[in-house]
């Protein structure tokens, strides 16, 4: 492979990385995508065609394009629009298109360098959308054939340079090095670049947020959780395999019956359709740093730590396990919270309601976040005997809409016959909806009234259909409810020791009032068909899929959440070891010093003459033991290095060596085979060379002499003189 040619494939390589990178980071669709792939393979057979276009039309093509571009941008056409991700949609094909351009043109060094920095800005734009561990894989892949290509340049640039000075004497020869050489020098001068970097990323601190997201369009879709909620938004939810949240959960026990959903929005006011949220929040400032307190713990061994990643959303809510009492290490400075507009010294009533947060979200970012939360729920006789009358300002939860089907009331009373407390009357109706009614989220359900059609003619539907008939069921019969959106705990990766929470998961049911207790206990009347989402990770694609979440998972943690806490946590760690050592060290020495202190006592003879006499010998003894163990070592260190294998390692090693150096020799032979010229057994290599009355050939077997039997190294103007000689014996 001659240098142009490699430098055309290594060059096309680096344009192909960029556009890899941005397409990994989801910076570019379907369409574009496969358009610039044709593209890309139409520029490689065109190159050096009639085909290309010239420099001038291609420079003419530029400057019309960047400023359509901006103006589309700025008056939003074409769906154009200004937010973050829209910003890097529009950056990502203006690049592509630009590439595409000078991909298609006659090109120039000047040229060239302009397609190395398109594909530098197509990487530079995919980091910051992306928090992908396939990102990672693209850049190292990008960064080693850019060096390849920058080597390459520059040797073609001097190749060129040279040869004009020449008047084409000179060229310099790679076709027997570079396929080797120069990705071997680009793969060491990327590790020098990973080994510089690796420390100065865990040095450097941390800005901003963790990237702008990919696949924003899908993201920024979800519904369920604002403030208003018609009924099936939900259930549109659970079509789709993105993914949510990545949690991390601590100190978790079997026990706890409050850890099996993540908590979103509650919701408290139904007028027959949509679902609302009839209270405002208060806002929480942090406490000390980022922690926010928002409650007591009721019970310590039922605390329960959550780190949660949260992919970009359009929403503003934090997901939590129930009863969040703190929230910590998140990127933002205030959250919100439900408020509780009765006025009250009772601290236990302020703080132990099971409110929804909120926070104020700046663009796409990914939010990383831990909350600690007490998932204690009250003994189940104290539910039972609860009597306590609601609280004036919780009336509202007990509230039905002006137009509401009367046979619910009916239906709800036969049900609940024979119930006397609210507990009881709230599990009647939650196993009554579980094991008579039907799960889809195919729905059928219509009319003015839902609920009514639901319960009494359709008979099926999804979560939120179960969760909105059962709250507003046992609203008939005075009890206090709302619902709540949010998911299921996901599929659990035992690999990464994290929940994957997905789209797919989310989920919605009820909460029942019982003020004596001052909490609010979840029910789940949806049927168990509607309540899990089994993990698969069987087989050899459930195993992948397993370990790539875990791989990914890692990404996330220890790279893209790497924040100046991680920072703080990450070098107190290793003072803290080397400390440690430190501490160990200095306690072995001092052990040590004082052993010797004592052994030199008893050897001056302050504890008697017969334990000096003992102290003596045992110290002849560890003299005679340490000097046999060295000489054992020197011993065995001299028996290695006589082993046959040494010397068969070192043999292979120099005849290695030989066969490249000599390797001129076999070349010309070849030549020489292709002419009819073979040399005879009998025939030493100079007499086969002076039998040929070739000049070029004796003078290439006198070089071969020297280095092969006189152990003489070529200098690069021999090794130029050879290269010559070949290529006339080639003529």
């Amino acid at each position: 492979m001659n240098l142009d040619k490699f430098f055309k494939i290594i060059s096309f390589a680096v344009v192909f990385c960029g556009f890899f990178a941005l397409w990994a980071a989801g910076g570019t669709g379907i369409f574009v995508s496969a358009l610039f792939v044709a593209v890309f393979i139409g520029a490689w057979f065109a190159d050096e065609t009639k085909i290309q276009i010239s420099e001038r039309i291609g420079t003419a093509l530029m400057f019309i394009i960047v400023p359509a571009f901006y103006v589309a941008w700025k008056y939003k056409m074409f769906g154009l629009g200004v937010n973050e991700t829209a910003i890097a949609g529009v950056l990502a094909r203006l690049i592509l298109l630009l590439t595409a351009i000078k991909l298609f043109q006659t090109k120039t060094e000047r040229d060239w360098i302009f397609l190395y920095l398109m594909a530098f800005f197509e990487v530079l734009l995919a980091a910051g959308i992306s928090i992908s561990p396939l990102f990672f894989v693209s850049m190292i892949l990008y960064l080693l054939v850019t060096l390849c290509a920058i080597i390459a340049f520059e040797i073609r640039k001097t190749s060129r340079t040279i040869n004009q000075k020449t008047n084409g004497k000179f060229e310099i020869q790679t076709k027997n090095n570079l396929n080797f050489r120069l990705p071997s020098t680009a793969v060491l001068l990327l590790l020098f670049i990973i080994a510089v970097a690796v420390p100065l990323f865990f040095a450097l601190p941390r800005v901003g947020g963790a990237g702008l997201g990919s696949n924003q369009g899908e993201y920024s879709s979800i519904t369920g959780f604002s403030n208003e909620v018609r009924l099936g938004d939900v259930g549109r939810l659970k079509q789709s395999d993105a993914i949510v949240m990545r949690a991390r959960v601590e100190n978790v026990r079997k026990k706890n019956l409050n850890t099996e959903r993540w908590r979103g929005i509650a919701l408290d006011k139904f007028d027959g359709k949509i679902w609302s949220k009839s209270i405002e929040q208060q806002k929480i400032v942090p406490i000390e740093g980022n922690s926010f307190r928002l409650g007591f713990s009721q019970n310590a061994a039922n605390i329960v730590t959550q780190t949660i990643y949260l992919e970009p959303l359009n929403s503003f809510v934090l997901f939590a396990m129930p009863r969040p009492i703190e929230v910590r290490e998140g990127n933002f400075s205030k959250i919100y919270q439900d408020s509780n507009d009765k006025k009250t010294d009772d601290v236990q009533f302020r703080y132990n309601e099971n409110n929804s947060l909120n926070f104020t979200r700046s663009g796409f970012d990914r939010v990383i976040y831990q909350v600690i939360s007490d998932v204690s729920i009250p003994e189940l006789e104290k539910l039972r005997d609860d009597i306590t009358v609601y609280p004036e300002n919780f009336k509202r939860y007990t509230e039905i809409p002006e137009k509401f089907d009367e046979r619910i009331k009916t239906f709800t009373e036969q049900i609940t016959q024979g119930k006397t407390n609210r507990y009881d009357k709230a599990k009647a109706v939650e196993q009554y909806l579980q094991n008579n009614l039907g799960y889809t989220l195919d729905l059928t359900v219509s009319g003015d009234e839902p609920l009514a059609d639901f319960l009494f003619n359709v008979k099926q539907g999804h979560c939120e259909y179960f969760s909105s008939a059962m709250a507003m069921m046992l609203r008939t019969q005075g009890i206090a409810t709302r619902i709540v959106n949010g998911f299921q705990q996901g599929e659990f990766n035992d690999s990464a020791g994290v929940f994957v929470v997905k789209q797919k998961d989310a989920h919605s049911w009820v909460e029942v009032y019982f003020p004596e207790t001052k909490s609010w206990v979840a029910f789940d009347p949806t049927p168990y068909a509607g309540q899990t989402n089994e993990a698969n990770y069987a087989g050899t694609f459930g195993s992948f899929k397993k370990y790539m979440e875990a791989f990914e998972t890692f990404w996330i943690q220890y790279f893209v959440a790497f924040d100046n806490q991680e920072q703080r946590s990450l070098f107190s760690s290793v003072k803290n070891g080397f400390q440690d050592y430190q501490s160990k060290t200095s306690a072995w020495l001092n052990q040590i010093q004082t052993k010797i202190a004592e052994w030199w006592k008893e050897v001056r003879g302050d504890k008697g003459l017969q334990t000096s006499a003992w102290a003596i010998l045992y110290g002849l003894g560890y003299l005679l033991g340490t000097a046999l163990g060295v000489f054992l070592l020197v011993w065995l260190f001299r028996r290695i290095l006589r082993l046959a294998i040494w010397q068969k390692i070192a043999a292979w090693l120099k005849r290695k060596n030989e066969a490249t150096i000599i390797e001129f020799y076999e070349r010309m032979q070849k030549l020489l085979a292709k002419k009819g010229f073979t040399r005879q057994p009998h025939q030493t290599p100079l007499e086969f060379a002076f039998a040929l009355n070739m000049p070029e050939a004796v003078r290439i077997t006198e070089k071969y002499n020297h280095v092969r039997f006189g152990e003489k190294k070529l200098s690069d103007t021999e090794t130029n003189e050879i290269e010559n000689w070949l290529k006339s014996l080639e003529d």
